[in-house]
């Protein structure tokens, strides 16, 4: 009665105003009420409210079975569960404690195969996204009978203890592909081979690395299947890479494959996902050093590099060609940094633990595989560019192009200022573009 009596207070004041505004001083009280009710009730929400939730939860099922594990042994022996899985962790960190210590006491057995009847299917799968028919083509690649457009070199360069070449060549289809020789002085094949494949020890040089984990790994042949995430610079986000690896021995020679593989690892949006990705190289020792004493106690590496970053190739090219020689610069102070740590005694990571699983080839087979192509490839000495005839590109092209794609590429002010910059001196170059 007393709240029928003060509505109908409200409701005689002289003015529709003034009955909206009674109204609302009545209402606000009770909606302020409800919502600290029930902010109160979800804080303080006892375990014993989530027992109706989890038994609707349950799987159908028309036996008492299908119900026990999920329902009663959530909510009413949660004490039980605890238990187990306290004791399935202790379980599980005792193996893995014996399995660390057996695999840095033991050295890794070298196998030609990970189809044994010890091996799983898994394995067997994984070892077969990076097979012979890739160790077939770096082998080409190596000797320069691969049947592709002739390498033209585009630079050559070199410091106290290394020394640097790299080329170039342009395929009908597809990006651009890189080949470089990089010389290290007094450092073993085996020391650059795990260099190069430890991912927990890469960072302290790549800075573009940002993460890196093994999704999968097969402990007869070493093969690997990797996550990396590469930070880029200016208008490009970053990049995501699943990169299947192994690595072949023959004597003290080493080809380390690595590419982008098949996988069922959920795509997203960014870090953006590079699909095409080939990034092999062969280690070679027995190198006579540039010190001039005839000493063979350097190791050359022979680097093979395409990929498609999802940006246009000439915009690609042109970054390649002025950042080369400066992230090439960063190797070698992080080869003899790893150096030392290795002299030291410290322990091997998981990656470069991996690294020393090879799968051994004998010579015999490795000419075999050199005399199977008629083809070869030719390597020039300077920029096959500066031999054509030169043509003149109007500079109103030049800069109209730079406008097209500043504005398809990117709306960010950063990126437009790169590439009118760029254009600007292409313009002035003139005949040089």
């Amino acid at each position: 009665m007393a709240l029928i009596s003060i509505l109908s207070e409200i409701l005689q004041r002289p003015t529709i105003w003034g009955v909206l505004g009674e109204l609302m001083l009545f209402v606000a009280p009770v909606w302020i009420a409800v919502i600290v009710g029930v902010l109160v009730g979800w804080a303080w929400k006892p375990k014993w409210a989530n027992l109706g939730k989890d038994f609707f939860d349950c799987p159908k099922g028309n036996s008492l079975e299908s119900l026990m594990p999920s329902c009663l042994g959530r909510s009413l022996v949660p004490s039980l569960n605890s238990s187990k899985l306290q004791l399935t962790s202790f379980i599980s960190s005792v193996a893995n404690d014996g399995a660390e210590k057996e695999a840095s006491a033991v050295p890794p057995t070298m196998s030609s195969d990970c189809s044994s009847s010890h091996s799983s299917q898994g394995e067997r799968e994984l070892s077969g996204l990076v097979g012979d028919d890739d160790l077939e083509h770096i082998c080409r690649l190596v000797e320069v009978t691969d049947g592709g457009p002739a390498w033209v070199q585009m630079m050559d360069r070199s410091t106290a203890t290394m020394g640097y070449q790299a080329w170039r060549r342009d395929p009908e289809t597809g990006p651009p592909q890189y080949r470089s020789s990089t010389v290290f002085e007094d450092a073993t094949p085996e020391l650059v081979r795990d260099f190069f494949w430890d991912d927990s020890f890469r960072p302290k040089w790549d800075d573009m690395l940002i993460h890196a984990t093994t999704l999968e790994e097969c402990p007869t042949t070493g093969t690997m299947m990797v996550q990396w995430v590469r930070k880029f610079p200016f208008f490009c986000s970053d990049r995501e890479y699943i990169i299947g690896r192994r690595i072949w021995e023959s004597g003290r020679q080493y080809y380390c494959v690595t590419k982008g593989v098949p996988n069922s690892v959920p795509r997203r949006n960014k870090p953006r996902r590079v699909d095409l990705y080939y990034s092999s190289w062969c280690i070679r020792a027995g190198i006579e050093s540039k010190k001039g004493d005839g000493q063979l106690s350097a190791c050359e590496v022979l680097l093979f590099h395409y990929e498609d970053m999802g940006i246009p190739w000439e915009i690609a090219k042109l970054g390649v060609r002025q950042g080369m020689w400066g992230a090439v610069k960063k190797i070698e102070p992080g080869l003899r940094a790893y150096q030392k740590q290795r002299s030291s005694g410290s322990q091997l990571s998981r990656c470069a633990f991996m690294a020393q699983i090879n799968t051994k080839i004998s010579m015999d087979y490795l000419q075999s595989l050199e005399g199977t192509v008629s083809n070869s490839s030719e390597i020039e000495r300077c920029d096959s560019s500066e031999q054509h005839p030169r043509k003149n590109i109007p500079k109103a092209l030049v800069i109209g192009g730079a406008i097209v794609l500043a504005c398809s590429l990117d709306r960010g002010l950063l990126t437009k200022a790169v590439i009118f910059g760029v254009a600007r001196r292409f313009a002035k170059m003139g005949r040089k573009l």
